[in-house]
């Protein structure tokens, strides 16, 4: 007679998500507050950045503390009609 093993289904294992923690909040505040960076785009928007000399300031520093590094990497898309963020974009 021939001996069958017996199928056992694994365990799922959660998949770790590849994308990166979107930026807080205080990082943003801090990229309106603090920008020296602007470029105008197409209907009325602006690109609003930290340059990495003003993101290394001692001022930015001490408002960002661990997230001054990233600061530098993270762009606002501003509505000047609006008044309002139309997007945030962080460099890979």
């Amino acid at each position: 007679m021939a001996s069958y093993r017996r199928f056992k289904p694994r365990a799922a294992r959660p998949i770790a998500d590849p994308r990166p923690l979107p930026p807080p909040a205080a990082l943003v505040d801090a990229v309106l507050r603090f920008h020296d960076e602007e470029q105008e785009q197409s209907s009325g928007c602006t690109l609003l950045r930290l340059s990495a000399k003003r993101a290394r300031q001692r001022e930015v520093k001490a408002a960002l503390g661990p997230h001054a590094a990233r600061a530098a990497r993270v762009s606002i898309l501003w509505n000047e009609r609006e008044s309002e963020i139309i997007r945030v974009l962080e460099a890979a």
